[in-house]
């Protein structure tokens, strides 16, 4: 999946995240229990996604911070930034995984 997309997908959820979020302390939802049991499970699942992807937005601003430095002057920042590109990019695909696996639908999983 080509990293627009992914984001794109993951940038949609928030929308629906957001909405959960308010749902969740609406005391008419709230006191209708089967909608409040199936909106806090969901909110449970794409709380998890939204914490992995403030760490893959924060991967990535890192990756094209750690780029800049590289064509600046500082020797000294350079191999800082050397480093952090490289464990930027050595995690950033493993996130990815981790997110597919959380974009999976529960039912799907069992």
């Amino acid at each position: 999946m080509p990293e627009s997309t992914f984001l794109q997908r993951l940038n949609d959820l928030v929308a629906r995240f957001e909405e959960i979020s308010l749902l969740i302390t609406d005391p008419a939802v709230i006191a209708d229990q089967k909608r409040f049991v199936k909106l806090t499970k969901e909110y449970k699942d794409l709380d998890s996604i939204m914490k992995a992807r403030k760490e893959y937005l924060q991967i990535l601003a890192n990756i094209n911070e750690a780029k800049e430095i590289l064509n600046g002057q500082d020797l000294e920042m350079k191999e800082i930034a050397r480093e952090e590109l490289d464990a930027g990019q050595k995690r950033l695909p493993e996130l990815e995984e981790e997110i597919k696996l959380l974009l999976v639908p529960a039912d799907l999983q069992d």
